[in-house]
């Protein structure tokens, strides 16, 4: 099914309604795909591939506030991952997770590391001599090196805000989202899959209020307003307080939860849910993006602030919304462009654009790098080009090297064999 408008099986047999839940859905439903959803994700990545060289692209002032804010749209992105985790995994207007998908927890955890892993190693070893020669220009010890290579290809970044931006800087994510992942089939799914309505908008509230804490913790030590905090050259006041706050994977975790809690949310919707007039999604997805707009006003406060109080709530309930919208008969403008083949399609390259933009970024822009391909970084006028060439790259990417069967099935049997080896770590076997 690939329509984003398709809707519940109707024929599905009713089940027992559980104690807690009142109408509760047919839980037998089949879920529809829902690929507005997917959609977004090319809203996120595209804004964050052109955060990290924007300061190449022009000298205004204005423009580059706006425009460098990745660390705020980035939390989108574990929302993402945890409202598809959701979806995919736990019961249809029922509580619980399907207990099939999550019976061998070590199998779950390492078929979603290898999901993503392939191409990341792929592309570290092809770019690693590049990565490498820039080290050794900055006087990098070999010794050094070879920490931040294993630090690379383990995917532990994240955890050493010194080194969480190593040679591809963006995959810092990729880091943080292993650790959520590891929670997800033992800790995480199954608990919240059992809450009903009133107890997930507890937990949405507790969670925003967690990572909330965490932000004003930070912004207290390091000014609230956006031009204190991070200016737009990059010269961070407090860059390991800073680190600790954008990429540590706790936090990540508790964004990739929200995500888990939104979709159970929409997940357990009664029928007469579903015949209440519905709020259109442009609305919720106007304000997400508007909140980056505070940089330009009295009110510029810092991503992390903007990011947890404002894009992250927004953008998951303008994701709820969207879901709940796509199920209707007529769904709304937005999610109809959301659902459509061309979103669809810059949705599935969202990934690879988000790993490979990096590095081709690093060639055209990175000093030591251009200066010596190029004789200097690529003028103002490039910047259109260089998006382009990370367009037209990542759709080979997707289609040659995600998509390859052959790729799929070695990446399968990694996660097998790394699942036997790890068998007992998330469940005990008896």
């Amino acid at each position: 099914m690939s329509s984003a408008t398709q809707k519940i099986d109707p024929d599905a047999k009713a089940a027992p309604k559980p104690a807690d839940v009142k109408d509760v859905a047919k839980p037998k439903a089949s879920k529809p795909r829902i690929d507005c959803i997917d959609g977004c994700r090319f809203a996120l990545v595209f804004p964050i591939v052109v955060a990290h060289f924007a300061r190449f692209s022009t000298n205004n002032l204005t423009a580059l506030k706006l425009l460098t804010q990745e660390n705020v749209l980035v939390g989108g992105f574990f929302v993402i991952s945890g409202y598809v985790s959701a979806y995919t995994t736990t019961k249809l207007g029922a509580l619980g997770v399907e207990e099939k998908k999550v019976a061998n927890p070590e199998l779950f955890f390492w078929q979603r590391v290898m999901a993503y892993y392939p191409l990341h190693f792929v592309s570290s070893a092809i770019f690693a001599p590049m990565f490498i020669w820039v080290e050794r220009n900055f006087s990098a010890t070999w010794k050094m090196i070879a920490f931040r290579a294993f630090l690379n290809f383990s995917m532990l970044q994240a955890w050493f805000p010194k080194e969480a931006e190593i040679w591809n800087q963006p995959t810092w994510f990729l880091s943080a989202l292993t650790f959520s992942n590891l929670t997800m089939p033992t800790f995480v799914l199954p608990q919240v899959a059992q809450l009903t309505k009133n107890g997930l908008q507890k937990l949405f509230f507790a969670l925003t209020g967690i990572s909330l804490l965490q932000k004003v913790s930070y912004s207290e030590t390091a000014r609230f307003h956006s031009h204190h905090e991070h200016p737009v050259d990059g010269k961070v006041m407090h860059p390991l307080i800073w680190n600790l706050t954008r990429f540590h994977p706790f936090w990540a975790l508790m964004e990739m939860t929200m995500g888990i809690v939104a979709a159970r949310h929409v997940m357990l919707d009664t029928e007469e849910d579903k015949k209440k007039p519905q709020m259109n999604p442009i609305w919720l997805f106007l304000a997400a993006y508007a909140s980056l707009g505070l940089r330009l006003t009295q009110f510029d406060f810092n991503d992390a602030i903007v990011r947890g109080v404002l894009f992250v709530p927004l953008f998951t309930k303008f994701l709820t919304a969207m879901h709940r919208d796509a199920l209707t008969p007529e769904p709304s403008a937005i999610t109809k462009f959301f659902g459509c083949k061309t979103m669809a399609t810059l949705g599935s390259i969202a990934f690879p654009m988000f790993i490979v933009h990096g590095p081709l970024g690093q060639i055209f822009y990175k000093k030591a790098i251009a200066k010596k391909l190029w004789g200097k970084p690529m003028p103002h006028a490039f910047f259109p080009f260089y998006l382009a060439i990370c367009l037209g790259i990542s759709h080979l990417v997707n289609e040659h090297f995600v998509k390859n069967k052959k790729v799929g099935a070695i990446a399968g049997k990694v996660a097998q064999t790394l699942a036997g080896w790890t068998e007992g770590m998330l469940r005990d076997k008896a």
